[in-house]
């Protein structure tokens, strides 16, 4: 299998922090956030190339960061992706980001994706293992306790088996505080259909409408995401991060 990173935001409401540095190589507890998602992935031996979508304004920071982690830390192979975007005003959306990769890449095997903001506390092993095992979509969920938290994401439904029955981005009337994250495992048969969803004419941003989408055309599970789960959005976010992170673990 391999892994596509989303990294091709600007993150305005970090700024001035990300004026010069993308959010993803913002460092958490002392290494780049990236490295965090990263650590989490490796133990999933299956796992043959990671593919960063970045844009044109960080991928020279991409590539550098890259250079120093395959030589000294993780012995992945990597592969730094532009999508050619300079800033918000013609960003491709992170759906369309998916599709760049997927039409100019030699992807033929299965995919996670994830954000490059998505901070783990665990790793992502059994994740992986429930998708090849499954072998369909499946959506990495996390029980963020507040109604008012659902709202800012999206609201899901699953039945026993943990398949989706209800999803809903952004819901304004949210009844679980269980909501999916940016954490998705796409076997190859279905990578094609991102293809249709972009044909259609749907929404390229939010990857979450891509599961919105997808579910009432065939079966996609969930993984409840252990430990500690953080999206990093905001300097509160990201000062929060830091002091859990690098609290020691028992």
């Amino acid at each position: 299998m391999n892994v596509l990173i989303l990294a091709a935001g600007y993150a305005t409401r970090l700024y001035p922090l990300t004026l010069r540095q993308p959010k993803p190589l913002l460092p958490v507890a002392g290494k780049p956030m990236v490295e965090h998602v990263l650590n989490h992935l490796t133990p999933i031996k299956a796992i043959r190339r990671v593919y960063v979508v970045t844009n044109a304004k960080f991928v020279d920071a991409f590539e550098r960061w890259a250079a120093h982690y395959r030589r000294d830390v993780c012995p992945l192979e990597f592969t730094i992706v532009n999508d050619g975007s300079t800033d918000d005003s013609n960003k491709l959306g992170a759906i369309g980001d998916i599709h760049f990769v997927l039409t100019r890449q030699p992807i033929d095997d299965d995919l996670i994706v994830v954000a490059g903001d998505n901070l783990f506390s665990h790793s992502l092993e059994g994740f992986a293992a429930r998708g090849q095992g499954l072998q369909a979509p499946v959506l990495g969920v996390y029980d963020v306790a507040s109604l008012d938290l659902v709202r800012k994401y999206n609201a899901i439904t699953v039945d026993a088996s943990g398949r989706i029955t209800f999803f809903e981005e952004k819901p304004a009337h949210p009844t679980s505080t269980l909501s999916g994250i940016a954490l998705y495992y796409y076997p190859k048969t279905v990578l094609p259909r991102i293809s249709d969803y972009i044909a259609e004419g749907n929404n390229p941003d939010q990857p979450g409408r891509l599961i919105q989408w997808l579910y009432p055309k065939t079966p996609v599970y969930t993984w409840q995401v252990p430990g500690l789960w953080y999206d990093i959005g905001s300097r509160e976010s990201l000062e929060e991060a830091n002091r859990i992170f690098a609290a020691p673990r028992p």
